[in-house]
């Protein structure tokens, strides 16, 4: 990594993995049958500063796709491949999510698809494919960028699982209780934790 910020105008740079963080969420909106489901799914959730928040990570997402395109990919070397291996799995994995999200009702939790072993993967996703671009790009500024939606998701998860709950109740609370925060394998067999 150099202290001096990459600055190389290509038409094989970065943005070829950063464009599908702006692409995806515009083509949910053809995946989504019933569109008062879609803008539903798109109401934000009650969190203080949740405007500014809102606008520092769309901000993030925006400032890292223009910067993406003139950041160089390293080819031919060992971190383009394992660069490669966690933008294949942020994609695959943001793709399955947006899919997944076709026939969801907005009145009762989802747990489809790659619901079933994150609560939020849409956010990992994106995090797999800042992790992607800072390996294969050796760039210091999107580690910056990563590290302000990682902050950004240390605020807004918990309050966006608050809401869940009082919006969907005990069926939500189960979901919570079987699915891991981030990944990995969902339990089975848990009990219902009642509220104190």
């Amino acid at each position: 990594m150099s202290w001096i910020p990459a600055f190389e105008i290509g038409l094989w740079n970065t943005w070829l993995l950063t464009i599908w963080l702006v692409l995806l969420p515009i083509l949910s909106n053809f995946f989504i049958k019933d569109k008062n489901t879609s803008k539903k799914l798109r109401t934000s959730v009650p969190v203080k500063f949740e405007k500014a928040l809102n606008i520092m990570s769309m901000l993030v997402v925006i400032f890292g796709f223009i910067y993406s395109i003139f950041l160089p990919i390293k080819y031919s070397t060992i971190w383009f491949y394992i660069g490669g291996i966690f933008f294949l799995i942020g994609f695959i994995l943001h793709f399955s999510a947006i899919v997944s999200l076709r026939n969801v009702t907005a009145n009762k939790p989802f747990d489809k698809g790659p619901y079933r072993f994150s609560r939020h993967p849409l956010y990992v996703s994106m995090i797999f494919i800042f992790v992607s671009v800072i390996i294969i790009s050796f760039s210091w500024v999107f580690l910056v960028l990563l590290a302000i939606l990682l902050v950004h998701l240390v605020i807004v998860v918990p309050e966006e699982e608050k809401f869940c709950l009082e919006k969907y109740g005990e069926e939500y609370r189960k979901y919570l209780n079987r699915t891991p925060r981030w990944i990995g394998i969902p339990k089975k067999g848990v009990k219902n934790e009642n509220k104190s």
